[in-house]
């Protein structure tokens, strides 16, 4: 079984951007979210695309299932989303062996910006940049199956 160890930060300010390496457009939309999973589906720059099913529920580790899917089925699958679609610019920055993954949220989510971090295990230790603010790993109101639901501005 696959799982994901990761933890999610607010962030408080911008100095991150001089680090980062790469930046990709994330367009995402849920074609179901519930109590026990949600099941996604990711363009990323408009030459790739992911459906990934996750378990739900807040926490550090979750499981994840993720597969390669053509754009063209990802376009199609669009009008069966629930809720609204996300969009977000996603940046990399690394962080010795392990790397940030910055998104700025666009449209009904302008104005939020959090950072994510993937680990080995539950009880990796990491560094802790000066520009990551309150972490909202716990949170489900910050987890994207959510949003999706509900902007930003309703937070």
């Amino acid at each position: 079984m696959a799982h994901e160890i990761e933890r999610k930060f607010l962030v408080t300010n911008d100095t991150w951007r001089r680090a980062v390496t790469a930046r990709r457009h994330l367009t995402q939309f849920y074609l179901a979210a519930g109590d026990l999973s949600s099941v996604r589906v990711r363009i990323l720059d408009r030459t790739d695309a992911r459906l990934t099913i996750k378990s739900a529920g807040p926490g550090v580790r979750r499981s994840e299932f993720e597969y390669a899917i053509p754009v063209e089925d990802a376009d199609a699958m669009r009008p069966l989303a629930i809720g609204h679609i996300i969009r977000k610019q996603r940046h990399i920055v690394p962080a010795g062996d392990l790397r940030w993954e910055i998104d700025v949220f666009q449209g009904g989510h302008e104005g939020l910006v959090i950072a994510e971090i993937e680990l080995a295990s539950t009880d990796q230790k990491f560094a802790f940049p000066e520009w990551l603010g309150e972490e909202v790993t716990h949170d489900p109101r910050y987890y994207n199956a959510a949003l999706a639901r509900h902007p930003f501005e309703n937070l």
